[in-house]
């Protein structure tokens, strides 16, 4: 695998991994109004995560405004990027809040993304994080139980 640059520019010059980060940078309820994921994905693309697995921009669109529509606030950091042919790997951490996670504080979640390119769009979009970090850790009463199982067996 290489690092961060690319074969592959954008028409802007930047690489996909630049123009990937940027987006999602970018992306919350008045972007996606604007079509903002028709310019990095394809239209048959497909989105995979421990929760979801959907084909298809149009259902990539309704899924992303339902979800944005009570995000408070979300920001990624990213780690290590590489490319290899049309595949990139990241890591990143998310932080979000979210009324209905821990009681809108902000919550961490790590995970790496696997973005399999065809020309300058993704095709394929695949998360890779744990769902009882973000999920099952974080509702008002099942999550105070986790968090105290795993302070327990951490001991």
């Amino acid at each position: 695998m290489t690092t961060a640059k690319t074969t592959i520019p954008n028409q802007d010059g930047s690489t996909m991994i630049e123009h990937i980060q940027r987006t999602y940078k970018r992306i919350n309820a008045e972007t996606l109004d604007q079509g903002i994921l028709a310019d990095l994905y394809t239209a048959d693309a497909e989105f995979i995560d421990p929760f979801h697995h959907m084909k298809g921009l149009a259902t990539l669109d309704v899924y992303f405004k339902k979800l944005y529509k009570n995000v408070r606030s979300i920001d990624f950091e990213y780690g290590e990027c590489a490319q290899n042919g049309d595949q990139i790997f990241m890591e990143w951490v998310m932080t979000v809040e979210h009324p209905r996670l821990r009681g809108g504080v902000p919550v961490k979640l790590n995970g790496v993304t696997r973005f399999v390119l065809e020309g300058n769009k993704v095709r394929i979009h695949h998360d890779y994080f744990d769902a009882g970090q973000m999920l099952y850790e974080n509702l008002p009463v099942l999550g105070s139980i986790i968090r105290k199982i795993k302070d327990r067996m951490a001991k």
